[in-house]
């Protein structure tokens, strides 16, 4: 039997036939056309970005129009009241608007990623967040205009009058239920036993929260909240129903100058604006990589 054996481990491997050769020629060819397929993807999502980037340096007075190069546009963007005054609205509202949204929508997260066997209340509360999702800005956008006016006007409550307070809300009704996804992912499948010892061990509720749960939960917090700076950053149609005079935000002043011209200065503040979204981007990529996530975890906590 030994003998067998040790004849069969000295035997040269069998040889390739033919069809191993032609499957493997198969698999080269289909990863080959995945990867020019990726590339295409990829030169179509980021050409447009790399085109708005390059005329940001036109030193021209149109910004379809290549002039030559130079960092005039910049200068411009910076010098002007009325773009840096759009920009700051912009940013004030996606601050106030992801912390909003964060604190809503982790509390949200975590009650829904805490029920065991369902429950009425967690099907209606995953019902409302998805009809949020998909009715479409424009929708809110008419729904939030008569009601606003009816709170700040009618009902006589002055802070609904303001017009960042109005954009702050009604961004965050919009990302709340983005973090309370992302959120209750992360916290799927955690134990609760830790939790649970910490009260067996005469924790308050609120400390095995502040200590065990809230840091477990890190990473999908911060994680919605950038998805929720952003979010609010980008939206115009909304934006542009609720805003009020002296508080229009950036994407509201793009689409009313694409209505007479483009001028590089607009190019420019963007790209100064997506530098700063990729910096917010990379931060939070660092310290999810600092909590010990894989890459793979750090993809799932940021899609949700």
């Amino acid at each position: 039997m030994s003998a067998d054996v040790s004849r069969n481990a000295d035997a040269p491997p069998a040889p390739r036939t033919r069809r191993s050769y032609g499957g493997q020629k198969r698999t080269r060819l289909r990863n080959t056309l995945f990867a020019v397929w990726g590339a295409i993807v990829f030169l179509f999502l980021f050409t447009p970005i790399a085109v708005i980037v390059t005329y940001s340096f036109n030193s021209g007075r149109v910004l379809a129009r290549w002039s030559g190069f130079g960092f005039g546009a910049y200068v411009n963007a910076v010098n002007n009241d009325v773009i840096i005054s759009s920009v700051v609205t912009s940013l004030q509202a996606a601050v106030g608007a992801a912390l909003l949204s964060t604190i809503l929508g982790t509390l949200g997260g975590i009650a829904l990623s805490r029920v065991r066997g369902g429950g009425w209340w967690a099907a209606a509360l995953t019902g409302v967040l998805v009809f949020t999702l998909v009715t479409p800005e424009i929708v809110d956008g008419i729904a939030f205009l008569p009601w606003f006016v009816t709170l700040g006007v009618d009902a006589g409550l002055t802070p609904f009058s303001n017009g960042l307070v109005r954009l702050i809300v009604s961004h965050a009704m919009f990302s709340m239920a983005i973090v309370t996804f992302i959120v209750r992912a992360r916290m799927a499948g955690i134990d609760t036993s830790l939790e649970e010892a910490a009260g067996d061990l005469g924790a308050s509720p609120w400390r095995a929260f502040r200590d065990i749960t809230l840091p477990i939960a890190a990473p999908g917090v911060l994680a919605g909240a950038l998805m929720s700076f952003t979010l609010s950053l980008d939206n115009t149609i909304l934006s542009s129903f609720v805003q009020q005079p002296g508080y229009t935000p950036w994407p509201v002043y793009i689409f009313a100058s694409v209505r007479v011209a483009l001028r590089p200065e607009v190019a420019a503040m963007s790209t100064i604006m997506l530098l700063l979204t990729l910096f917010a981007l990379a931060v939070v990529g660092y310290v999810l990589r600092r909590s010990g996530s894989s890459s793979t975890e750090i993809i799932k906590t940021m899609a949700g």
